[in-house]
């Protein structure tokens, strides 16, 4: 069974990209909105949330309030952001935020790893 991932991304060529990388190995649902994202959350649970930081409307973090006391271990959110900022990151880290990818040249490759639990291959680092 492959995993249920909710993309919430409101650029639709970066949602696009994303989605055409993803969509081979996964189940994805697409939402340019956190409002429509967090409708669907109430029937279908997902394996994993990629969760852009800069929505229009609610935001990523507004959304990441709404549900955090629903997100069991089994979901993993991942927070997407096109800025490489210390102190967001920080910020997010604070309010119970446990992934953050950066959008840049390697977000393909980041966002595999951390689905996988594999993000320590980002690092160098081994387990």
């Amino acid at each position: 069974m492959s995993l249920k991932i909710f993309l919430v991304e409101d650029d639709e060529i970066y949602a696009e990209f994303i989605k055409r990388h993803l969509r081979r190995k996964y189940k994805l649902y697409s939402f340019t909105n956190a409002e429509d994202c967090l409708v669907t959350f109430k029937s279908i649970r997902p394996d994993v949330i990629l969760l852009d930081y800069y929505l229009p409307g609610m935001n990523g973090m507004e959304m990441f309030e709404i549900i955090k006391d629903q997100l069991k271990d089994d979901i993993r959110l991942i927070m997407l952001s096109g800025m490489e900022d210390g102190n967001l990151v920080m910020d997010l880290i604070k309010k119970g935020v446990r992934d953050y990818v950066v959008k840049d040249e390697k977000v393909i490759e980041s966002l595999f790893a951390v689905i996988e639990g594999k993000e320590d291959s980002l690092y160098g680092l081994s387990n």
